[in-house]
């Protein structure tokens, strides 16, 4: 059973990982439809560690890497996470301190991290609330896209664009064109 499933990735291997938001855990569901936890457990916290040994706080969006990587983006606790395919849990960046303060690793914050992709070359775009935050390989945490306005959502270039509120987001991997979900619209970043 699951408690409130927030979003969804699929590997190169089709199994699908789960973002289980209230149980505050990461799911794994084989192509034969065999649940498992990848990550984390029902009570909520923000340690790293193996399984369920690690914790979690309202973990919202997901997104795996070629390498069966997944990336979490914890809410609640203000951090993206990285769950090898083992289950490994480790912090890419942000702390338990809410804020939008770009940096590296722990030195940045998020205020409220949702959806998450990978692209590529490995880079890591995160909706965090009114913006587009970009995260390296080297776990340097820069703001991709928008400026932090509370409640607007004008289109421009993608450093003076306003958002309200974004969710999910994804890649087209041909083009490189995100799209972005946000309360009352679908936008186009690129």
């Amino acid at each position: 059973s699951f408690n409130y499933p927030n979003s969804l990735t699929v590997d190169g291997s089709g199994n699908v990982y789960v973002a289980d938001t209230s149980n505050n855990m990461i799911r794994k569901i084989t192509p034969a439809g065999v649940v498992t936890t990848l990550a984390g457990s029902t009570t909520s916290g923000h340690a790293d560690g193996t399984g369920t040994a690690a914790s979690f706080y309202s973990p919202r969006g997901i997104a795996v890497d070629s390498a069966g990587n997944v990336f979490v983006a914890d809410s609640w606790n203000y951090m993206v996470r990285k769950i090898t395919p083992t289950g490994v849990v480790t912090t890419v960046a942000g702390s338990t301190t809410s804020g939008s303060a770009n940096g590296i690793g722990a030195a940045a914050t998020f205020s409220s991290p949702h959806g998450i992709v990978v692209d590529s070359s490995g880079n890591l775009y995160v909706t965090d609330a009114d913006m587009i935050r970009k995260i390296t390989p080297t776990a340097e945490v820069s703001t991709f896209a928008g400026i932090s306005t509370g409640s607007a959502d004008t289109d421009g270039p993608i450093a003076s664009a306003t958002f309200h509120h974004l969710q999910g987001i994804t890649i087209d991997a041909s083009s490189g064109v995100m799209y972005g979900i946000e309360s009352y619209a679908l936008r186009k970043i690129e």
